[in-house]
């Protein structure tokens, strides 16, 4: 693996390049994410060259334009500079959650950078048809995270993205969870900073499909969805998208980090999520 910086005059972007294989470079995009959580998915690729990185203002990715909201298009353009810089277009794409907003961003800004794309369980709350009351639900876990922390803020997210179906008045009457029902401490650290857990990431979650855009693109789509993520927030998100799109979801192994190993705690099912996404990519 070499690692590189892309020095632009609003931020500094890191990113990995993993292996010398043939065939157009892989990317791998997540947001918020960093590179580091596609390790274990890199590895079912030693064939391929594999490309991650750290979106703008996270990981190693300093931003020096003075702000600290997650816009999708504005990480769409970064996105299009590193595939510039790799001088290897058109590449393909997974993009896993806020990263696959991100690569749907790209495809309708830059269609000629991508020639296959899968977009894994994109949170886009808009095509939801309970679309108010999944901002409102989002809307609950942000307060609770400023008015409590980390531990409470991420418990309340972990609930509202477990909670099977559309969010009801069962939902809002729940008393808010304990953090050490998820593993989660109970002492608040004081910090407010969060990007999954504040107003900095909302962008992402309120995108709009181009969906003229994205139909008129040479890229061919694919949205993905997890087997166990069906009826949950994200997976009802990827299923609506991809009717938007005249589609059918494609489904994948596993939940909504299907990809992961040990990275986070949140094990999926890594290799079969990899043969599927091979599969996916090679179709």
């Amino acid at each position: 693996m070499t690692t590189h910086t892309l020095e632009t005059p609003e931020a500094d972007i890191v990113y990995d390049v993993h292996g010398t294989g043939e065939g157009p470079p892989l990317l791998m995009v997540g947001q918020p994410m960093e590179a580091g959580g596609f390790s274990t998915l890199a590895s079912y690729f030693p064939d391929r060259t594999v490309v991650t990185y750290d979106p703008r203002g996270l990981g190693r990715s300093v931003r020096k334009d003075g702000r600290e909201d997650h816009v999708p298009a504005t990480q769409a353009g970064d996105l299009h500079d590193v595939i510039q810089a790799l001088g290897a277009g058109p590449v393909e794409v997974f993009g896993s959650s806020g990263g696959a907003v991100t690569a749907l961003a790209l495809v309708t800004a830059h269609p000629d950078d991508v020639s296959t794309l899968v977009a894994h369980e994109p949170p886009l709350v808009g095509v939801l048809p309970d679309a108010a009351a999944a901002e409102r639900a989002g809307k609950a876990f942000r307060d609770v995270y400023q008015a409590r922390g980390f531990g409470a803020g991420m418990a309340a997210f972990i609930a509202m993205t477990s909670w099977k179906g559309e969010f009801t008045d069962d939902y809002f009457a729940l008393p808010a969870p304990d953090p050490a029902q998820f593993g989660m401490p109970s002492e608040d650290d004081g910090r407010r900073d969060d990007p999954l857990l504040t107003d900095r990431s909302l962008a992402v979650t309120a995108y709009e499909l181009d969906v003229a855009a994205l139909n008129a693109a040479p890229t061919r789509i694919v949205i993905a969805v997890g087997e166990e993520s069906l009826d949950v927030m994200t997976g009802r998100a990827a299923l609506a998208a991809a009717e938007r799109l005249g589609q059918e979801a494609t489904v994948f192994p596993s939940h909504h980090g299907g990809f992961l190993g040990g990275e986070f705690g949140y094990a999926g099912q890594p290799e079969a999520f990899a043969r599927k996404l091979r599969e996916v990519l090679e179709g």
